[in-house]
C-alpha cells in the first residue's frame, strides 16, 4: 500500500467515527425529546380524565380551564381568579378576536351549578370585565333554572358533560354554540359509593 492509500484509509476511518459519533449523539437527543414527549403525553392523557379534574383544587382548576384555551387557539389568556375577582376566573381572547371571560366552579360531580352563581356572574362579566363571550364552565350539572337564566341572558354554560368533550379534544369553538339552557339534563350524577 502506497503512502497516499494509507492517508485516505486514515481519513476514511475517522471519516466514518465521526459520522457514528454524530449520528449516536443525534440518537440520544431524539430518544430523550420522545421520552419528553411520552411523558406529556401521559400527563395530557391523565388530565383529560374526569376524575383527574374533580381531584384538581379550585386554583388548578381555573389554570387547567386555562390551558384548555390555549390549546384551542385562544391568545392573552390568563387566570385572574382570586378573591374579589368579581367573577372572572380566566380572561382571553378567541381565535376571531373577541373578548372571553370564564368563570370556573369545581364541584363534586353530585353537586349542581345554581340559578344565583349565574346572577352573580351575568352582573359583573360585561359591564366589569368588557365579555363579548361570557362562559361558565363547571364540573357538574346545572339546574334546570340555571339552564334557563343563562338562555335569557346569553351566558354559554359548559357542563361537565360538555367539559368532558372540550378535555377529550372537542374545540372550544365548537361547544360555544350549544345551547344548553333549551338541551342537556340538570339531573345531579350520583357521588361515589
Amino acid at each position: 500500500m502506497g503512502t497516499g492509500t494509507v492517508l485516505l484509509v486514515v481519513l476514511a476511518v475517522l471519516a466514518a467515527g465521526g459520522v457514528t459519533g454524530t449520528l449516536v449523539r443525534a440518537g440520544r437527543r431524539e430518544a430523550e425529546a420522545e421520552k419528553v414527549r411520552l411523558a406529556e403525553q401521559v400527563r395530557v392523557q391523565a388530565l383529560r380524565s374526569m376524575e383527574a379534574v374533580w381531584s384538581l383544587g379550585p386554583l388548578e382548576f381555573e389554570e387547567y380551564v386555562a390551558d384548555l384555551c390555549r390549546r384551542d387557539g385562544c391568545t392573552e389568556v390568563r387566570r385572574v381568579g382570586a378573591a374579589n375577582d368579581l367573577g372572572a376566573d380566566v380572561m382571553g381572547r378567541l381565535p376571531d378576536g373577541r373578548k372571553i371571560v370564564v368563570q370556573c366552579k369545581r364541584y363534586a360531580k353530585h353537586r349542581t351549578v345554581g340559578s344565583p352563581d349565574l346572577q352573580k356572574f351575568n352582573g359583573t362579566v360585561r359591564d366589569e370585565h368588557g365579555a363579548d363571550v361570557p362562559l361558565f364552565v363547571a364540573s357538574c350539572k346545572f339546574t334546570k333554572q340555571a339552564r334557563a337564566f343563562a338562555a335569557r341572558h346569553g351566558l354559554v354554560l359548559l357542563d361537565v358533560d360538555l367539559l368532558g368533550f372540550w378535555n377529550s379534544g372537542t374545540s372550544l369553538t365548537s361547544l360555544l354554540d350549544l345551547d344548553i339552557g333549551r338541551s342537556g339534563t340538570n339531573r345531579k350524577l350520583a357521588p361515589d359509593s
